[in-house]
């Protein structure tokens, strides 16, 4: 058994946690000898799907995300998939989102007698919130429990997340931790001239956030909580990486953040290990890969003791962790940690340290054994 199809609406070149962990796992079982399709949206009308060896692009038709300008959503595609898989039936089909395309791929796998699993990792029950949409979270709620129902297995990047799904009737779910990149995230890409262009000094304080600049990741509290930091260093610097709806917003009424917009591989790299304490106060993650991209570039994360800061960071050893979910606890956290740069540098090598046993070549050769665990049933 070497055949995966996996049918996505987000893949790379697109930024975001989604599409590179996938890329993580599609590279993962190429390498150990699997021929992997990838059904998906196309991001541009010129694109051209990707054929290289055992690797093969097929592109369907897709929109934008209406709160999502920057990413898409496919159309059912039930012709594609069952054209393809009736030819070269794939031994098992990964359904990593759950748009309209990852339903049409669940009924074809079903009828042609495919196995399938899915991903769940994104929360958008409760992003519904953020967007003065709550009245849907339980349609979303529901649509969500029966797309997952209808796969062998549903994968979850956390434990604490597989308990909750379990809970809600999802079916059987299993954990697929998530892992890092220490050959690209690592603190020696720590540089000076870009702390300079931050205007900080090899000393000073920098604070920094990555990620999606959006109402969902609860980014005003980011910013309250280095007001609170400024106030007691006035020469700490925030620096936000991304971009999103709120950055307009948020360059106007402060102007002496730095806003970089999006970053990739190393140039990202090297922005997080030049920054000294990671503002992340996100509460609806799945998991937050940029809470173990921090970590291994040596910084301090301070977070709730939620998705991966949960299940990774331990408070005052290797990250800052707030309890609950209370705006105040977490700026004061923020603020009790500031004027010690040398505690909090500590605390950043510690991270680092741990999160060198976070490989990516184990957690792949997991996802291979529950593959195959689907295929036996």
């Amino acid at each position: 058994m070497r055949h995966i199809a996996f049918v996505t609406e987000t893949y790379a070149p697109e930024v975001n946690g989604v599409a590179m962990t996938l890329g993580k796992l599609v590279d993962g079982l190429l390498n150990r000898g699997w021929t992997v399709e990838v059904f998906r949206p196309r991001q541009r009308p010129d694109e051209q799907p990707r054929v290289n060896g055992h690797y093969a692009e097929h592109l369907c038709t897709g929109m934008q995300l209406p709160m999502y300008r920057d990413l898409r959503f496919g159309f059912p595609a039930g012709g594609l998939l069952r054209g393809n898989w009736q030819v070269k039936p794939p031994d098992v089909v990964y359904i990593a989102t759950e748009g309209p395309l990852g339903w049409s791929a669940a009924g074809i796998a079903r009828s042609l007698g495919i196995r399938t699993l899915s991903g769940f990792h994104t929360n958008f029950h409760t992003y519904s919130r953020h967007y003065h949409l709550s009245v849907l979270e339980p349609l979303i709620l529901t649509y969500l429990r029966r797309l997952h129902r209808r796969t062998g297995c549903t994968l979850v990047p956390t434990a604490k997340l597989a308990a909750q799904l379990r809970q809600l009737d999802f079916g059987r779910v299993e954990v697929l931790p998530r892992g890092v990149d220490g050959r690209v995230f690592h603190p020696e890409r720590r540089d000076l001239a870009l702390r300079r262009q931050w205007g900080a000094g090899e000393d000073d304080l920098v604070c920094l956030y990555v990620g999606r600049i959006a109402a969902e990741k609860n980014i005003a509290t980011a910013v309250a909580a280095f007001r609170a930091v400024n106030r007691r260093v006035p020469a700490a610097r925030l620096v936000l990486v991304g971009d999103g709806p709120l950055r307009a917003s948020l360059a106007r009424d402060n102007p002496d953040i730095f806003f970089c917009g999006t970053r990739r591989g190393e140039d990202l790299a090297r922005h997080y290990a030049s920054a000294d304490l990671f503002l992340f106060p996100s509460r609806s993650e799945t998991f937050g890969n940029v809470v173990t991209e921090a970590m291994a570039s040596g910084l301090a994360v301070t977070a709730y003791d939620l998705a991966a800061a949960g299940e990774h960071l331990r408070h005052g050893e290797n990250g800052i962790l707030i309890s609950g979910d209370d705006e105040a606890a977490f700026v004061a956290a923020a603020e009790a940690h500031c004027e010690d740069i040398a505690n909090l540098r500590q605390i950043g090598a510690n991270a680092a340290d741990y999160a060198l046993g976070l490989s990516w070549d184990g957690i792949v050769q997991r996802f291979e054994r529950l593959l195959q665990q689907e295929v036996r049933q």
